[in-house]
């Protein structure tokens, strides 16, 4: 089975993230607290918080994986609704979560939000949408569900625009392992990632640290944003990087572009690391679903 168009979803690649959830399940036994709401921090830097009504609002979460990053909105919302196409990653979520009365959890794709038209005060969606088929209709669906004004925040890798041209030629040829490693078992995929995380990951971002300590780190050190995350973090992420068989990547100019479509404005980007994180504001233009 391949993709399904009708619901923007491949249903490998969601199957995939199910089996890397299941596996790295971001809870505090192996990723402590303080760690995970730093790189949430990260994240959500540019997010207009005092945009939400008072006692927080209603969001979303699209594409949930685990909820590590709905432990930490959760705790800021009246209501949030976490989404994602895989029953087992949901269900690390649900895990994740437990106890918290203020969620809900919906095995549903991008394509097929189960919420009303203009329900949600906010949404946010990091890391997910560069793996659907169709990245534009996907941000058009989240769109359609918010209320006049409310914010959205996205994160998409990057096209390296912010780079030097070998550093894109870097990354085309780590293009060729991940096509070939994404469609190996999920227990040699296991393997390879892990291997990758050890002797590429780790021993890059410990250097990094040590260069940023001796204010001598290059601006395009690879893999410099790992250098103060644990190792936990950098197998999570290689396997990521290296085991999904569909992976697209934009340009700031294009990420912009997407969301004014969609009919955001007010677009805002970060200008750090990770690349590219957006915020954009809905406008009150309609449009359908």
């Amino acid at each position: 089975m391949g993709a399904s168009l009708d619901k923007n979803v491949d249903i490998r690649v969601a199957r995939g993230f199910g089996d890397e959830w299941s596996t790295f399940r971001q809870d505090e036994t192996h990723l402590a607290r303080a760690q995970r709401e730093a790189i949430f921090d990260g994240y959500f830097a540019i997010f207009p918080w005092d945009l939400l009504p008072p006692g927080g609002g209603v969001g979303a979460d699209i594409g949930c994986g685990t909820g590590r990053w709905a432990i930490q909105v959760a705790a800021r919302a009246a209501h949030l609704h976490l989404i994602d196409a895989s029953p087992d990653a949901l269900a690390v979520a649900r895990d994740n979560l437990k106890g918290q009365s203020n969620v809900t959890f919906h095995v549903s794709s991008v394509g097929d939000i189960p919420l009303p038209a203009h329900s949600l005060d906010f949404a946010f969606s990091l890391g997910v949408l560069h793996h659907v088929p169709d990245t534009q209709r996907a941000i058009e669906a989240i769109a359609a569900r918010l209320k006049s004004g409310a914010p959205f925040l996205l994160y998409l890798y990057y096209a390296f625009d912010n780079r030097p041209a070998w550093y894109a030629a870097l990354w085309k040829l780590s293009n060729i392992v991940r096509i070939v490693v994404s469609r190996l078992p999920h227990g040699m995929r296991i393997v390879v990632s892990e291997t990758i995380a050890a002797i590429v990951y780790w021993p890059l971002a410990r250097l990094a640290g040590l260069l940023a300590r001796l204010r001598a780190l290059p601006r395009s050190w690879p893999l410099s944003w790992y250098a103060g995350k644990p190792f936990y973090v950098m197998r999570t992420d290689a396997y990521d990087r290296f085991c999904t068989r569909l992976e697209k990547r934009f340009t700031r100019a294009q990420i912009e572009q997407m969301l004014v479509r969609a009919g955001f404005e007010q677009i805002r980007f970060s200008d750090s690391p990770p690349y590219w994180c957006a915020v954009g504001i809905r406008s009150s233009h309609e449009r359908p679903l």
